[in-house]
């Protein structure tokens, strides 16, 4: 009779809101979680990408849907429509505030005063001083895997590692 891990095995998702690869990149992250639930904390880290216009302000309206208990909807939805983002910068940010019944005018707010630019700026130098490059980047365990280059074969790798970080957690 085993319990629910004490401390679930953080897996850190370096991401560029306006990135196709990170689009991708959901699929993993979803089959991720619907493999190992609450034993595996996934967490976006923001690393918008100077090639990305909009990536740095959608990052920041990342930070304000989570405060306004929609984060994970938020991102998951920006990254299904990256092109529609790359045409439509703020206000689709706005838009996509709105379908997800959000505060339009607290976002853009939000943009305007710059409240959420400390965690995305912290997110971006923590990515660079532990080699993050590109997006998307996954750091499990210490183990930096690098899915902006190939993501072939990286969701059974973060599942391997998982796996063996939580065969390994004592029983309560």
């Amino acid at each position: 009779m085993s319990e629910p891990t004490p401390h679930p095995v953080v897996l850190d998702v370096w991401c560029d809101l306006q990135c196709p690869d990170c689009r991708t990149a959901l699929d993993d992250v979803r089959a991720l979680r619907e493999r190992f639930g609450d034993r595996l904390d996934v967490r976006l880290r923001h690393f918008p990408l100077e090639k990305h216009r909009h990536a740095y302000a959608a990052a920041q309206a990342a930070e304000e849907a989570v405060d306004q208990g929609k984060g994970r909807e938020f991102y998951e939805a920006v990254l299904a429509r990256v092109e529609d983002l790359d045409k439509g910068g703020e206000e689709f940010l706005l838009r996509t505030a709105r379908e997800l019944g959000l505060d339009a005018d607290e976002f853009d707010t939000a943009l305007i005063d710059g409240r959420h630019l400390l965690i995305v700026d912290a997110d971006q130098a923590e990515g660079k001083a532990i080699g993050v490059t590109g997006t998307p980047t996954y750091v499990i365990d210490g183990e930096r895997l690098d899915g902006g280059k190939s993501q072939e074969g990286l969701r059974t790798r973060i599942a391997e590692i998982a796996t063996r970080l939580i065969a390994a957690e004592p029983s309560s």
